[in-house]
């Protein structure tokens, strides 16, 4: 087999991304969810809502990445027929689900009207995987991505890494090329929703937060990659740390990224969703921009640290020398490092 090939996937302009939670609602409590109820609601959008924002954010005139996300998207009764509806607007569409698939989702929707239907999974068994998602949940899913691969789907699978399973991430490599899952998404874990809230102080002491280290991340995570494409799969992972000398470039200044939420709030940073500073809500069917204080008035901030909002948000993830000056930079979070 050649050598993989490996490349930072640099953020083009115009490039559109709607990443829209139809609901917030979800059948399991897994230990790093971001869904925050009380910034982003507790609705399910009607199928009559849902298909009036699709054509809000529709470009006739460009594809769009589309991804359906809860919450667990298949929990909406409808949301073949939002599927089809967003085909028909040019989106190519995705769907980021726990693996449950409710309401007989398999048999609604065809591999033709879905680009690609993604599964969580954060173990490779049941020992390392259901402690942090759910008892039972490892083989729920297993089981059912076995069924979307024979049925045709194009599967792909989210790993969320954190310092409960990022040792077991090799092991991932031959559980789905045994599957045959074409593509994998190695994360890191956000401080948001269920993440920040461990991370609080309790008391005088802070709790440990599930973050790995730098070192950790960079001696693992890029091998990991490495040895899955060398395997067959195309891996992408988040690039986290600038090289020495690479730029800093934030996605919210050259690509249209769009975060939806059932209550109508509309972010362009993922970092920025346990705060009221959305650019965007949605109302009576239109986007308006909002006044005051919000996300992009940020973006444009140059600082050593690199990323701005990781700066404000989340600081205890940025290592500083005994000068003060950060170890390393934090790239914007949606720059991606492909190897396939």
């Amino acid at each position: 087999m050649s050598n993989p090939t490996s490349r930072t996937v640099g953020f083009k302009a115009g490039e559109r991304n709607i990443f829209f939670h139809i609901l917030t609602a979800c059948n399991l409590s897994c230990r790093h969810c971001y869904i925050n109820a009380s910034q982003h609601g507790e609705q399910t959008l009607s199928r009559q809502t849902i298909e009036s924002w699709l054509r809000l954010f529709a470009d006739p005139a460009r594809k769009s990445n589309l991804v359906f996300l809860g919450g667990e998207p298949t929990l909406h009764p409808e949301l073949s027929q939002c599927i089809t509806a967003a085909k028909k607007l040019n989106y190519a569409v995705t769907v980021d689900s726990n693996g449950y698939l409710f309401h007989d989702f398999l048999e609604r929707i065809s591999p033709e009207e879905l680009d690609y239907l993604s599964f969580s999974l954060d173990g490779p068994d049941a020992s390392v995987n259901d402690p942090i998602r759910g008892k039972g949940v490892f083989d729920v899913c297993l089981g059912n991505m076995k069924k979307a691969v024979a049925a045709g789907f194009q599967v792909s699978v989210i790993y969320t890494v954190s310092k409960a399973n990022i040792d077991h991430l090799h092991r991932m490599v031959p559980l789905l090329t045994e599957i045959g899952v074409k593509r994998f998404f190695i994360q890191v874990i956000g401080l948001r929703g269920e993440s920040a809230v461990s991370a609080q102080k309790s008391g005088d002491e802070r709790q440990e937060t599930p973050q790995v280290s730098r070192d950790k991340w960079l001696e693992v995570v890029p091998e990991v990659a490495e040895m899955g494409a060398r395997a067959g799969l195309h891996v992408t992972y988040p690039k986290v740390f600038l090289d020495k000398g690479e730029p800093f470039e934030c996605a919210g200044e050259v690509a249209e990224n769009y975060f939806i939420f059932p209550n109508g709030r509309v972010y362009q940073c993922p970092l920025c969703e346990d705060y009221a500073l959305h650019t965007y809500t949605i109302e009576d069917g239109e986007l308006i921009p909002r006044k005051g204080l919000t996300e992009k008035m940020l973006f444009p901030l140059k600082i050593e640290e690199g990323c701005v909002m990781n700066r404000l948000l989340q600081p205890d993830t940025i290592e500083y020398d005994d000068s003060g000056r950060p170890v390393a930079r934090i790239s914007c979070c949606l720059l991606k490092k492909e190897i396939y």
